[in-house]
């Protein structure tokens, strides 16, 4: 079945962009963010002047072995550079940067993921202003979901992630940092057209962006929607049995997200911030290019929504106390059709099915910063969040066109953690951070639907707990340089999927589960000096009681049940760099290398997935004139391990590498134009088996700041 194309929201963006043309008063174009220098820790300060959200968990954000002035950094990507490089959902953005990599799931589910050095989404949160975002079923978050325009920058913390941030930072974080307005008017409306490669229409992404910012308050209100139409593959793609030339079957989607919130400042130092967000999307499936259409799963999602609501205060007590508060109420809302053939017509047979969840998560958490001297300050933290996960199934047994509707499930827990961190300065220059948490989770409900006694199934509840800890020793050794070793131990609790999924009759639950663990150490360098930046860093991690399938008979029935018996390591090291060779002309780039052993005794021939072994990213910025700016990037990848739709044969995608081009012209100081091409070389590359990736393409873009 096609995306639905809301009329609303067409004639919202055709009124916004028309708004902008007539409307929209002469203006100069935003500055660039600001990132700070110190490539210790990321702290986004409550200034008025600051363009970006500062809110209580994005102030311990860590982030280490930033880079302050190249357009592509170690750790974090800004505005700046997703505008620049036409990077409008996460996925694409966190791409660029070393030791992060994008996979795509493949498969029916159709979604995009993001690796940290080798972590997957389930063991590295996503943050949006500091709030986790969270399916409290299995968590399966598709990152191509996320839009990017409303973004002021994205920070990643890779390996070392503080634990006053939260539990589950096994293996880092991710924190999407929105705008807030930083002028009396703060505007943008930008809009792009999407080409395929024979310059037919592809699909559009719109963002406006209106906001105010006073002497004791400001408030903002964004929208963007991000409307793919289709995805077209490469000329050199060969057709098969499920996919043709060209467009790429059931590659559309559409994505669209407001973003609203209005912040009382009375001084200079305390801040109390309302905040609202809402996200909602669908999208289709493609096919699998190999495998016959009558074999595959055919799913579309006409629902996939998340919203947040939330309350943020910090307050300074005394000159050496800040206190930091925040509530929040997290919902998602999500249907999965499965249809009887590829037209999406009928949901007649016994793979037809309607899937819906309905999440909701109430949390909050507090942050106690006490400076005791000038060397020595103590932060303690504290975290709660109650989940709430329905779920009811709409099955059509026998051909029966009415189908029928399980009662609903209802699963219930409770996260906790509380943390304790300290900074102290060993000398003026030598800084070491020590922190420590315990984690733990109380699960009062669990429920699952048994088809053989057509009722209700109470699974066993357990409770789980897991200690935390970290160090990490900075050292500023000049203006120019700095250097830091740290080491974090760190859990991660499995997901309600992994305790209790029959996955369709094929596995047995398992409520003794126990959380994963990975000791991560790093050592890392940061040089600045005139014209030349650089950053690097070697990393190790030991992943111990790994989450892995278990083969077994159950009832005399081969099954599978998840088991803490996986065990690994992943090390490697990144270099970034950038260069202004003339006042016009600079050059950057990043390598990471990443080999992984991951240990699964079920699997003779096993072979971690979806991360390549070497990965580069190079780009270059050209302004031949004042207005006119030029950055070619390219994307280097090597081959990666992936398998087949059984899941049991693996083998290697194919290494790719895939030139881009970005052009803008200022064409015053008010509007700006954009155009640019990406897979120049027309590469027909996959990362995974069955799902090609997208063929040369083309955008154009108009941008206007008040």
């Amino acid at each position: 079945m096609p995306i639905r194309r809301n009329n609303f929201k067409k004639t919202f963006t055709l009124f916004s962009i028309y708004s902008s043309l007539t409307l929209i008063p002469p203006v100069v174009m935003a500055q660039n963010i600001s990132v700070p220098s110190d490539n210790q820790s990321v702290k986004q300060s409550n200034k008025k002047t600051n363009n970006v959200f500062a809110q209580p968990s994005s102030e311990e954000i860590t982030v280490y072995g930033k880079q302050g002035k190249a357009l592509i950094g170690n750790s974090v990507i800004t505005h700046k550079a997703m505008d620049e490089l036409n990077l409008n959902t996460l996925d694409e953005a966190v791409d660029v940067l070393p030791g992060v990599n994008i996979g795509s799931i493949g498969n029916s589910r159709n979604e995009r993921t993001i690796y940290v050095r080798g972590f997957s989404r389930l063991q590295v949160p996503l943050l949006l202003d500091g709030i986790r975002i969270y399916l409290p079923y299995d968590n399966r978050l598709d990152f191509g979901r996320f839009v990017t325009p409303d973004i002021s920058e994205i920070q990643i913390s890779k390996g070392y992630a503080s634990v006053i941030d939260g539990p589950d930072g096994m293996g880092g974080l991710i924190n999407l940092v929105t705008r807030k307005p930083k002028k009396k008017i703060d505007a943008e409306v930008r809009s792009n057209i999407n080409l395929d490669h024979n310059g037919g229409y592809g699909g559009y992404n719109v963002f406006g962006f209106i906001g105010t910012r006073q002497e004791k308050w400001y408030t903002q209100f964004s929208f963007d929607e991000n409307n793919i139409d289709h995805l077209t593959l490469s000329s050199k793609f060969k057709p098969t049995i499920s996919q043709g030339k060209g467009k790429r079957l059931f590659s559309d989607s559409l994505d669209w997200r407001i973003n609203t919130k209005i912040g009382i400042t009375p001084n200079d130092t305390d801040e109390y911030v309302l905040s609202y967000t809402r996200q909602e999307g669908e999208k289709n499936a493609p096919l699998n290019t190999i495998d016959p259409p009558s074999y595959q799963k055919v799913w579309s999602w006409p629902t996939w929504n998340i919203d947040s609501l939330s309350l943020m205060t910090d307050t300074q007590i005394r000159d050496n106390l800040i206190l930091k508060f925040r509530l929040y109420r997290n919902t998602f809302d999500n249907i999965l059709r499965s249809y009887d053939n590829i037209s999406q017509t009928s949901q007649t047979m016994k793979k037809a099915f309607n899937s819906y969840y309905y999440d909701v998560g109430y949390g909050g958490d507090t942050q106690l910063t006490w400076d005791i001297n000038q060397r020595d300050s103590i932060n303690f933290a504290f975290y709660g969040r109650l989940d709430e996960h329905n779920e009811h199934t709409q099955n059509y047994p026998d051909g029966n066109p009415s189908g029928y509707n399980q009662p609903n499930q209802k699963s219930i827990e409770e996260s906790y953690s509380a943390a304790l961190e300290n900074i102290f300065y060993i000398l003026p220059e030598l800084k070491l951070i020590t922190g420590g948490s315990y984690d733990w989770r109380k699960l009062n409900q669990a429920e699952g639907f048994s088809s053989d006694t057509n009722s209700i199934i109470s699974y066993q509840t357990k409770n789980k707990g897991a200690l935390n800890g970290q160090a990490r020793l900075a050292w500023q050794m000049s203006n120019k340089t700095s250097s830091y070793v740290s080491f974090s131990d760190r859990v991660r609790f499995p997901s309600l999927f992994e305790r209790f999924s029959t996955r369709f009759g094929g596995a047995v639950s398992n409520p003794n589960l126990k959380p994963e663990r990975a000791k991560n150490y790093e050592i890392g360098v940061n040089y600045n000096f005139n014209n030349i930046s650089a950053t690097g860093a070697f990393f190790y991690s030991q992943l111990t009681n790994a989450i892995v399938s278990f083969p077994m008979l159950y009832e005399g029935v081969s099954i599978s049940q998840n088991r803490n018996i996986g065990h690994g390591d992943y090390y490697g090291f990144e270099l970034s760099t950038e260069i202004k060779l003339l006042k016009n002309l600079s050059i950057g780039g990043n390598y990471t290398y990443i080999h992984r052993n991951l240990h699964d005794p079920n699997i003779p021939n096993f072979h971690p997935t979806d991360v390549p072994k070497h990965k580069a990213f190079i780009y270059t910025t050209w302004k031949p004139v004042k207005k006119l700016q030029f950055i070619p990037t390219l994307d280097i990848s090597s081959n990666r391990w992936t398998t087949d739709s059984t899941g049991i044969y693996y083998f290697k995608t194919g290494h790719y590498l895939n030139l881009s081009m970005n052009a803008t012209y200022q064409i015053t100081d008010q509007l700006e134009l954009g155009a640019g091409a990406k897979n120049l070389l027309d590469q027909n590359y996959q990362l995974a088996t069955g799902y090609p990736e997208q063929g040369q393409n083309f955008y154009i873009k108009l941008r206007f700041i008040y």
